[in-house]
């Protein structure tokens, strides 16, 4: 028996002990799992306030659209809602404010009679001088 205990204990010169080596693995998961859910968060925000905006009911634009749909053919419904809609962007500025007021003066002769005749050219160009003027 004392044979077999001197074929185990021969000393082993070529083994080197255990070392501990640092593992940083499961701190780069967490800052890489932070990372992109901060990520994830910041373009869920940015789609979520594209859909808001772009779901937005905005009145001027729908006013705007309405004054460009306007036929001038049938002239007292024109004049009707040329004042109503146009009174929307009266307030931008002073000039779009003295525009309206002209306007309106030229388009009172067209309102409140039973018939009316077609707008005359001044009344035409003076409405599409004030649509034009509009800014959305």
């Amino acid at each position: 028996m004392q044979r077999k205990e001197e074929i185990f204990d021969i000393p082993l010169y070529d083994i080197k002990p255990l070392i501990e080596i640092q593992e940083y693995s499961f701190e780069y998961l967490v800052v890489v799992s932070i990372f992109a859910l901060l990520l994830l968060m910041g373009l869920s925000y940015l789609v979520y306030i594209y859909f808001r905006n772009k779901n937005k009911f905005n009145i001027r634009v729908e006013h705007l659209k309405l004054l460009n749909a306007i036929s001038l053919d049938e002239t007292k419904t024109a004049a009707y809602s040329i004042t109503q809609y146009g009174s929307t962007f009266k307030d931008d500025s002073q000039r779009h404010s003295k525009n309206f007021e002209v306007l309106v003066e030229n388009l009172e002769s067209y309102k409140y009679k039973k018939d009316v005749e077609e707008f005359d050219e001044d009344t035409k160009r003076q409405f599409e001088r004030y649509i034009e003027m509009i800014d959305v």
